[in-house]
């Protein structure tokens, strides 16, 4: 089905910079543009992301950074960068309890990410097992950790309470149940994706992009569109 349903707040986490301008960087806009506060959280910088000589990980983490923060400002979210190392990402218990704080602090009323069980997106690719993990982890503080007041304590000495995720938009998966119309945010996506110049080289993403959003929205009457998997925790009663 199609949704025109537009969180007030929604928190987007993923690996690296770049993953969600190839991914979902349409959605963010629409959404803001409807009206939504959105934030971005990054789990890694992307510091070994490079194949380039003579640039260090500390170098390419303040690049990459830039071009991320960048990207954001193109569809007006913010970011907040979590500075774990790419390449070797894990669902731990650390990064599990950050994330509660991000969401107890942010309050979002919807959640996306990616598909931990993704494996094979194609024929010719293997997902990323730094994109598993973000997606593991980001699903694990958001049900049940994020919600358990008795959980860590100390986050109410900050002033910080359990927080009820309403839908979380899963990205990437075999299953989806939404299709939503970026007909009118697909050229904000393309130019959020071109702020990433060190991935991309000389290469200009619009052709590629175009392509896989066309083919998504042909699934549903739409021009150009991504898909989600969204999982309904607690109904907003707008969407009952």
């Amino acid at each position: 089905m199609s949704s025109n349903y537009v969180p007030e707040r929604a928190m987007f986490i993923y690996a690296h910079p770049d993953d969600i301008e190839f991914g979902v960087a349409g959605t963010a806009a629409k959404w803001i543009k409807a009206g939504s506060e959105i934030t971005y959280v990054l789990l890694t910088d992307g510091n070994v992301g490079s194949h380039q000589d003579g640039i260090s990980p500390q170098e390419l983490a303040q690049i990459r950074r830039q071009e991320q923060t960048a990207a954001a400002d193109v569809v007006g979210a913010k970011c907040i960068f979590l500075g774990h190392d790419d390449g070797l990402l894990q669902p731990t218990l650390e990064i599990r309890k950050e994330l509660v704080r991000l969401i107890r602090r942010y309050r979002p009323a919807a959640v996306v990410c990616g598909d931990p069980t993704l494996y094979f997106p194609s024929d010719s690719y293997i997902n990323h097992p730094d994109h598993r993990a973000a997606a593991q982890v980001a699903l694990d503080a958001v049900f049940p950790a994020s919600e358990m007041a008795m959980l860590y304590p100390d986050m109410a000495d900050e002033g910080l309470s359990g927080h009820k995720v309403n839908y979380v938009y899963v990205n990437w998966g075999q299953e989806n149940n939404v299709y939503i119309d970026i007909s009118d945010t697909i050229e904000m996506k393309i130019e959020a994706l071109r702020q990433h110049k060190s991935q991309l080289g000389e290469w200009d993403p619009e052709e590629r992009i175009r392509e896989w959003s066309s083919e998504v929205g042909n699934k549903v009457g739409f021009e150009y569109a991504e898909a989600f998997r969204r999982i309904t925790l607690k109904p907003l009663e707008e969407e009952e």
